[in-house]
């Protein structure tokens, strides 16, 4: 190894401990601006503390809101954002056991807004008996409302309940149209380390199913139990919503909090007008004397995996959907629900969107059904039980996967693309930043990387339009993609003279009014932030992110100029595969602050090693392995290595666990897949399934910015790449095959009907729109590009599934379509096969659960001479009657279009 980069690397690993411990927020101007307010929560008049099941829960005696609630094996961890009780004691904090609540009387139209946390007042203790731990009429802090709100903390049952009656004592008729319960938990990361905040903090995604919905509360390192929020009376999950009047400061360490809401018809005629709701907004009403009781209960889960069968133990309803709730318009996906009462009616929103057909119960009676996408967008279905019960799941209907990633190069190389010789930045030819809303490409903006070519949001775009050429090669996208990467990308986004021949600047785009022509900027702009960077910032490359996006674009023009005919000749591919090589080496040594950090798309620095020691590169091979080696010899002394210029990531882990498992550090590699699943749900909703965590990228990379849960942003298949990947060492694992997959499809969830891809999706309820700019999709798209695949599994229950793959039985054979875009990988967990092609398309596959005979039938572009086949398996097959190049790979000449793989044993 170069001493002077082992040196650097060790000396900048000792920084690890300082550079993930975040702004302290606690400290922030906010704090002391407020530390003289009244304290109105009054935490200094005692709590009481109650022990039910494997929960202990302390209120305050004042307000009777939750001061915290721990697990009684685990009293050093708390739920509930402990640290801030005393700086969260003011009014207009928010405290679990507070409700919020907009009424009005028949008849009116003004809606009435009342919240427990607003103005606090000491609340009436009511004399307890049987269960009920701790009552209150809290009507006294709730600001002179009609109406008469009770408190009720229960054990019903051994599961911690917490129930409000609200009684009307007036003569009037009163409608309730807005109810939420605030979910105040701990994810506020504010002044932790890592090691603290995996230790304090959770982090919780909403199942909004409405009586079916849940809340699952997971600590960050993915251990332990889950904590479910339950609907137990009259508190259908209806609706989603983020308490941005909490004045708890929101950051990149701290999401905010949101609320259950049971009824939101008030908040849709107001805060939401004009928006789709993922349910029908309701209103319930409250006639003179009448009363009604909302209660939610707290359960727990033993594990994140475990969340589905403790819902069945509560006898709440369960749906899995296989593949998920991403259903292409050319593959329809089954679902399967468990549930003691039977169907009643399940009704279609909107109407023709798609079709639901019964098929036959499983052994241990789940219901099963066959969705059928038929109109592209978003789609709903109602299943409203025997019981009354009402179980709402949320699909998204696409396009074919491949149509989907044919429109989107298609969309980048022609609406995206950039052509302007007299460009002052040097960014022509380029596939540029694109605003959708207006229709226009984003040649300028505040933040310099949006317009620069570079960084993520920057980056993205070209990142993109290349990526696709590894799945659907286009010769006509490739001649202008190949124009980009020797005219602007090498040369200009990366340096290509001197000494800086392989480091990657920050940004083409820079403001420097005064080293620029008259008019070169616009007046309408706001460039006095410190993201308008000038030249001197925008040539730094000391920003190792920047270095992957490009390392990738060099390994993909590799393998077109490998293993196609003429669709990049203009350099040999040694060359292609030389310059991803030397980008790699480059990040670690000119940018090795941020190297010691695993890199979003880090992985492509494992393919490219890979590559190389195919190719017999042994020197350069030797060299780059040496290099991620030191870097993962760091992250094995750390106890969670997922540190990144962020104070908390979840984009690094990809990295990471690769690394991890290529150098056998198991254990390192199984800490990091817990802490993806711990931000990476599964639930009945296409926006959150699979959905890994990120809210502050709109602020760095969106239109409309601000802090907020994004839907399938880039981290959503960037983290998919860990777990299929350990999915198909653990074929058994249906969960992360479900999780994996379901973030694998997020990188096309949200690709418009024309081909463009924002950055993600928002998910507030006064949005739920794509964002407005292509944004860092790119990182994302890249996940889907190397790591997207068709999974065929025989489940002991749902018997033989398809994950991207149409599948029929016909007696002892399996046949599966491959729907994938590339449709270039196919695993068979019933034989632990992995296949994938380095050219050409296997079009479909038969299985013979007799024999274990395979049969694969390829397609092949006219610019695809041979079929490159890899045969990845532990049981051991062999193709006969094909010979392998010096890869390995199995060539198929281009006359023959079926193949026959047979066990070894045969």
């Amino acid at each position: 190894m170069n001493v002077s980069f082992a040196l650097k690397l060790f000396i900048t690993s000792l920084l690890a401990n300082v550079t993930v411990v975040p702004t302290l927020n606690a400290q922030n101007p906010f704090w002391e601006k407020i530390k003289n307010r009244p304290s109105t929560l009054h935490v200094d008049r005692g709590s009481d503390s109650f022990h039910v099941s494997k929960l202990r829960l302390t209120v305050l005696k004042s307000s009777q809101t939750a001061a915290s609630l721990k697990l009684t094996d685990d009293l050093l961890f708390d739920y509930t954002p402990d640290e801030l009780l005393n700086k969260r004691d003011k009014d207009k904090f928010y405290h679990l056991g507070d409700i919020n609540l907009s009424i009005r009387t028949v008849g009116s139209s003004k809606w009435n807004e009342y919240s427990s946390a607003a103005a606090r007042r000491p609340v009436t203790p009511i004399k307890t008996k049987g269960k009920t731990l701790a009552a209150a009429d809290i009507s006294p802090t709730l600001d002179n409302i009609p109406l008469q709100v009770f408190r009720y903390w229960e054990d019903v049952e051994g599961s911690l309940t917490l129930r409000f009656t609200i009684k009307n004592p007036t003569k009037e008729t009163y409608e309730i149209g807005a109810l939420g319960i605030p979910m105040i938990f701990n994810n506020n990361m504010d002044w932790k380390s890592l090691d603290s905040a995996h230790a304090d903090n959770v982090f919780f995604d909403p199942y909004i199913g409405k009586d079916a919905g849940y809340l699952q509360v997971n600590r960050l390192h993915g251990k332990g139990p889950s904590l479910l929020v339950l609907p137990q009376e009259n508190a259908a999950f209806e609706a989603y919503n983020p308490l941005n009047n909490d004045p708890t400061p929101r950051s990149i360490t701290f999401e905010g909090f949101h609320e259950w809401v049971i009824h939101s018809k008030a908040y849709a005629d107001t805060k939401w007008k004009g928006v789709e709701q993922w349910n029908s907004p309701t209103s319930t009403l409250l006639k003179g004397g009448e009363s009604k009781s909302f209660a939610i209960r707290f359960v727990l889960s033993p594990s994140i995996k475990q969340v589905e069968d403790e819902l069945i133990r509560q006898q709440r309803p369960v749906a899995i959907g296989a593949p998920g709730y991403l259903v292409p318009l050319d593959n329809p996906a089954k679902l399967f629900l468990k549930y003691p009462k039977n169907i009643k009616s399940i009704q279609v929103f909107p109407t023709g969107s798609l079709t639901v057909e019964p098929l036959k119960k499983t052994q241990k009676k789940w219901m099963s059904y066959s969705v059928t996408g038929l109109k592209w967008g978003r789609s709903r279905l109602e299943i409203t039980y025997e019981d009354g019960l009402i179980q709402t799941i949320q699909y998204k209907i696409i396009k074919p996967e491949q149509q989907v990633v044919k429109d989107l190069g298609h969309f980048l190389t022609t609406a995206q693309w950039y052509e302007n010789p007299n460009d002052p930045f040097g960014r022509s030819p380029s596939v540029i930043t694109y605003d959708y809303e207006t229709k226009t490409p984003v040649t300028q903006h505040q933040n310099a990387w949006f317009a620069g070519l570079s960084d993520e949001a920057g980056a993205a775009s070209w990142l993109a339009a290349i990526m696709k050429q590894l799945l659907v090669p286009d010769p006509e996208e490739i001649e202008k993609l190949k124009r980009f990467a020797n005219e602007t990308l090498f040369g200009r986004i990366q340096h290509k003279d001197g000494k800086d021949k392989f480091g990657v600047v920050k940004s083409l785009f820079y403001y420097e009014p005064d080293s620029m022509p008259k008019g070169t900027y616009s007046d309408s702009i706001n460039y006095k932030t410190w993201a308008a960077w000038p030249k001197k910032e925008a040539d730094n490359i000391g920003r190792s992110y920047n270095y992957p996006h490009v390392a990738a674009a060099h390994w993909v023009l590799y393998r077109l100029s490998r293993n196609y005919n003429q669709l990049v000749s203009e350099e040999s591919w040694q060359t292609y595969l030389d310059r991803a090589y030397q980008t790699a080496i480059a990040m670690v040594d000119k940018a090795p602050h941020y190297a010691q950090f695993g890199q979003m798309e880090g992985s492509v620095f494992l393919l490219i090693l890979k590559d190389l020691q195919r190719e017999g590169l042994t020197e350069a091979a030797s060299k780059l392995e040496q290099a991620m080696k030191a870097r993962a010899l760091h992250w094995k002394t750390l106890n969670y290595p997922f540190g990144s210029e962020m104070p908390w990531d979840s984009t690094g882990q990809e990295e990471v666990y690769v690394w991890s498992r290529y150098f056998g550090f198991d254990e390192k590699a199984q800490v990091t897949l817990n802490a993806i699943l711990a931000y990476a749900p599964t639930v009945p909703h296409w926006g959150y399934n699979g959905s890994a965590r990120r809210y502050w990228d709109f602020v760095y990379g969106g239109k409309l910015a601000r802090i907020e849960r994004q839907l399938h942003h880039y981290g959503s298949a960037l983290n998919a790449i860990p777990l299929l990947s350990e999915y198909r060492d653990n074929p058994d694992d249906f969960y992360l095959l479900r999780v994996g997959h379901a973030g694998m499809m997020g990188a096309l969830a949200n690709v418009t009907q024309d081909g463009f891809a924002p950055g993600a999706f928002h998910s507030y309820p006064s949005t739920l729109a794509n964002d407005g700019i292509s944004g860092d999709y790119g990182s994302g798209f890249y996940g889907y590009a190397v790591n997207s695949g068709s999974y065929i599994i025989q489940h002991p229950e749902f018997g033989w599934l398809a994950f991207s793959g149409r599948l029929r039985e016909d007696q002892t054979k399996i046949h599966v379509d491959l729907t994938t875009a590339g449709r270039s990988r196919l695993f068979l967990a019933a034989e632990k096969l992995w296949l994938t092609t380095d050219a050409g398309e296997m079009e479909s596959i038969t299985y013979d659960t007799a024999s274990k005979e395979i049969v694969i039938q390829f397609t092949k572009a006219s610019f695809v001479p041979n079929v490159l086949l890899n045969i990845q398996t532990t049981t051991g097959y062999k193709l006969r009657g094909t010979r392998q190049d010096a890869q390995g790979r199995y060539v198929i000449p281009e006359d023959v279009k079926k193949v026959t793989l047979v066990p070894a044993k045969i």
